[in-house]
């Protein structure tokens, strides 16, 4: 392995703003503790959360850095104690509590996956943040499996995207909500087996069509605020709605009669403050459920364009933007 240094570039804003604040600076190289390695960084995911902690508005969990980013692929350069040996110098990508648009970034053993060779490590890193986030809600909290329906809003993003691919590897059919034609044509080529464009199309109507009046098994909504009792209304009976995140607003006003009518399931998640014991045991069942899909090349995420590390202002610039289908990475290397 090659010397580690003491300074490392990264990107740590020192107060809240627009992509511009996104600069690199000159920051320490963090240390592995017990169980944790430290991973010399080749590129790192952009995720939305990302853009909402450099607004302001998403402080890191406690005892997380304030550089930003939550996932990352790179080789691993050094261990702390209690992480086998074997681990140094491996190629890995792993989920992180932030740090993750830096040089080197610390991150729990547990918590990484290794790369394997019919991934680049763009490809890599633009994987663990999506494929924990719909593991756990789509597939565990909302118990999608194979013979289901699902509607999924925001196909064209990581998350949306990534979705796709695991309903399409394990029997699922997906129906995709998308801003555009072209963000639905791009969604179908990717495996959703319906795309609805929101914007010319009411979601609601068109799910009732699809389904023949059925409604959908299960939905997996980022949106938030109005869209929820809209959403119920596409659910069919033991309907499961599991909601990450509330781009759209943090309330909603729901039927309670026709939830306990219809025996329907409202829930949701945030997996970034949860401990490293919670995302190494679903690294553990990623790695013997969902990785073998990786290694084999069936399993790989959609990558929309790739930004020197240096540009994450453009990256978060483009994110905001809306356009991207698939996820938006830094390559650090």
């Amino acid at each position: 392995m090659d010397s580690i240094p003491t300074i490392m570039t990264a990107i740590d804003p020192e107060a809240p703003g627009g992509p511009e604040v996104l600069q690199p600076v000159q920051r320490p190289v963090p240390q592995p503790g017990l169980e944790e390695v430290l991973i010399r960084v080749a590129a790192a995911g952009v995720n939305r959360p990302d853009v909402l902690q450099r607004r302001g508005n998403y402080a890191p969990p406690p005892g997380a850095p304030s550089i930003l980013g939550l996932e990352v692929a790179g080789h691993v350069a050094a261990l702390g104690d209690g992480v086998p040996e074997e681990l140094l110098g491996q190629p890995v990508c792993a989920l992180v509590a932030g740090g993750g648009y830096a040089e080197y970034v610390v991150a729990p053993a547990g918590q990484c996956l290794p790369v394997p060779p019919c991934l680049s490590m763009a490809e890599a890193a633009a994987i663990p943040e999506t494929l924990f986030t719909v593991w756990t809600n789509l597939f565990e909290r909302a118990y999608a499996t194979e013979g289901d329906t699902v509607l999924i809003h925001g196909g064209t993003s990581g998350i949306g995207t990534m979705a796709t691919s695991l309903c399409s590897l394990f029997g699922v059919t997906a129906i995709v909500t998308a801003g555009s034609d072209e963000k639905c044509q791009a969604a179908l080529a990717g495996g959703a087996a319906h795309a609805i464009n929101y914007k010319t199309h009411d979601f609601v109507e068109r799910v009732r069509e699809i389904t023949g009046g059925k409604g959908v098994q299960a939905i997996l909504d980022m949106v938030g605020g109005d869209y929820v009792p809209r959403n119920l209304q596409c659910l069919g009976e033991d309907g499961r709605h599991v909601s990450i995140a509330v781009q759209g607003g943090a309330t909603a006003t729901v039927p309670l009669f026709d939830i306990m009518r219809r025996r329907l399931t409202l829930t949701g998640s945030t997996l970034r403050p949860r401990d490293a014991a919670f995302k190494s045991l679903v690294a553990d069942e990623l790695h013997r459920t969902v990785w073998p899909h990786v290694e084999a090349g069936r399993l790989r995420p959609v990558i929309d364009r790739t930004y020197p590390l240096g540009e994450a202002a453009a990256a978060h610039a483009r994110m905001e933007a809306g356009d991207h289908v698939g996820k938006i990475v830094l390559l650090v290397e």
